[in-house]
C-alpha cells in the first residue's frame, strides 16, 4: 500500500501515453506513482522498472505501480491515461485519491474532460491535448515512437498558476509543451484527425500509406470535414497541431491546400517509428474493443442535433464495430465501400 508523503504525481494508466510521460518525469526527478489495472504489467514494473524503447528518448526507470484496489492515500496531482471507454469507471474509482485542492488531468484521445467533469467538478478538471507515437509492447515495456505536440488548458480558458506549473512539468517530456486558453479547439482538432486515423486502421497498411493513397483522399476529405462542420457548429475554434491543420479541410479550401494538408501528416507521421495506430493494435494484434464510441460517436451524436450529416464518419465506426466482432476483415475493401458513400446514400 502507497501513503504519499511528499507531492508524487499519480498516473492512473500506465499504458503508452501514461508511461511515456511518466517516465520523463521521474527523469526529471519527480516521484511517481503508477496505477494500472493489468497485474503482469504492474507486477513487471516493480520488478524490473519501466522500460521506454524507441528512437526518441530510451529510458529505463524505477518506479512503484499498483492495481486500482491497492493504491492508497489522496494526490494533488492525478493524470488520467486510461482508454477513453474506461473513463467513467476509472474516475469513479480515482475519485476518492484525488485530493480536496487537487485535479485530474485527462492525458486521453477524445472529450473524456467532460466525464471527468461531471464526477469531479470542472474546477477539479484539466485539459490536455496529446499527439506523441507511443504503443504498450508487453510488461513493463512501452514504445516511444514519435514527437508530437502537447498542450494543457483550463476548461474554461483561464490561464492560472496551475497551468503554468503543468506546463513546466509536461517540458520535461516534450520542451515545446503549450499552455492554451483555447483547449477546446485542440480537442475537437485531434478528433478530425483521429477520424483520418481510425480510417486507415481499417486497413494493414500504415498511416502515411493510406493518407498517401490518392484514391482515397476525396473519401477521407469527406470524412474530415464532417467532423470539421459539427465543430464549426459547436462554436469551436479549431488549433492547428504538428502534422495537422484542420483549415486544410474547411469547405472553402482549395484542392491544392487540401492535397498540401494530406502531405504534411503523410511526412509527419512517416518519422515515427510507430507506423500504425493504436486503434489498429487494438483491432490486428490486441484483439480487444477499441475507442471508436468514445471518440467518434461523439461528432455523430453532435451531428444528429445541429443537422449535419455525418455518413462516413457512422460508416467508419459501423466497419470498425464489425471488425472487433469478427465479422470483416481488416483491408481496404472498407476504404472502398466508403468511398461509394454519397450525401444520398445511407452508410
Amino acid at each position: 500500500m502507497n501513503t504519499p508523503a511528499t507531492d508524487p504525481i499519480l498516473i492512473w494508466g500506465a499504458g503508452a501515453i501514461g508511461a511515456s510521460l511518466g517516465a520523463a518525469f521521474i527523469g526529471s526527478g519527480e516521484e511517481v506513482v503508477f496505477v494500472d489495472a493489468a497485474s503482469d504489467h504492474v507486477a513487471a514494473i516493480n520488478a524490473r522498472g519501466l522500460t521506454i524503447t524507441g528512437p526518441v528518448a530510451p529510458r529505463q526507470v524505477l518506479a512503484r505501480a499498483f492495481l486500482p484496489e491497492e493504491v492508497a492515500g489522496t494526490y494533488r496531482r492525478c493524470i488520467l491515461a486510461v482508454k477513453a471507454h474506461d473513463t467513467a469507471a476509472a474516475v469513479a474509482t480515482l475519485a476518492q485519491h484525488v485530493a480536496a485542492q487537487g485535479y485530474v488531468v485527462s492525458a486521453q484521445n477524445g472529450l473524456n474532460e467532460e466525464i471527468i467533469a461531471a464526477r469531479l467538478g470542472r474546477e477539479r478538471t484539466i485539459g490536455c491535448f496529446v499527439n506523441f507515437g507511443a504503443d504498450y509492447l508487453e510488461p513493463g515495456v512501452v514504445l516511444y515512437g514519435g514527437r508530437g505536440a502537447v498542450v494543457i488548458g483550463e476548461l474554461e480558458g483561464a490561464m492560472t498558476p496551475r497551468i503554468t506549473e503543468l506546463q513546466v512539468l509536461f517540458q520535461t517530456f516534450e520542451p515545446a509543451a503549450i499552455a492554451t486558453t483555447n483547449i477546446w479547439g485542440y480537442l475537437w482538432a485531434k478528433l478530425t484527425y483521429a477520424a483520418l486515423v481510425f480510417a486507415t486502421a481499417l486497413t494493414n497498411d500504415s498511416i502515411a500509406d493510406v493518407l498517401a493513397e490518392q484514391a482515397y483522399r476525396p473519401m477521407l476529405t469527406r470524412l474530415a470535414r464532417e467532423v470539421v462542420a459539427v465543430s464549426r457548429a459547436e462554436g469551436i475554434r479549431l488549433e492547428r497541431f504538428s502534422g495537422f491543420d484542420t483549415s486544410a479541410f474547411l469547405p472553402e479550401t482549395t484542392p491544392a491546400a487540401t492535397a498540401r494538408g494530406f502531405d504534411e501528416m503523410v511526412a509527419f507521421n512517416s518519422k515515427s517509428a510507430k507506423t500504425h495506430s493504436g486503434v489498429w493494435r487494438d483491432l490486428a494484434i490486441r484483439k480487444r474493443r477499441t475507442e471508436v464510441d468514445t471518440q467518434l460517436g461523439p461528432i455523430v451524436e453532435a451531428g444528429r442535433r445541429h443537422g449535419i450529416s455525418t455518413q462516413v464518419t457512422a460508416g467508419v465506426i459501423s466497419r470498425i464495430h464489425e471488425i472487433e466482432a469478427g465479422r470483416r476483415s481488416l483491408g481496404r475493401a472498407s476504404l472502398e465501400e466508403l468511398e461509394a458513400i454519397t450525401p444520398e446514400s445511407s452508410s
